[in-house]
């Protein structure tokens, strides 16, 4: 299964955005997104490190919360 994770965009350079959630900052990849302008304070769906579309603040504040409800519902971590 795959999983996409809102992120919101600090700063663009290029084809590249820092991008913050949960307190976690990661540069992602706007290659898929290059004909869309993209913007500090945009969030977009993200995976593996790229974007993969815009979303509204709204579409991420509801994706977390469905997100942290899986993540509660399987328990802590487990050593591997």
């Amino acid at each position: 299964m795959c999983m996409g994770i809102p992120m919101r965009v600090v700063k663009v350079d290029g084809l590249t955005a820092k991008c913050e959630a949960k307190g976690i900052c990661r540069d992602v990849s706007l290659w898929m997104l290059q004909h869309e302008t993209v913007a500090p304070g945009d969030h977009l769906l993200t995976h593996l490190d790229n974007a993969v579309r815009k979303i509204t603040e709204d579409e991420a504040r509801e994706t977390w919360a469905l997100l942290d409800l899986v993540l509660t519902a399987s328990g802590p971590a487990q050593p591997a």
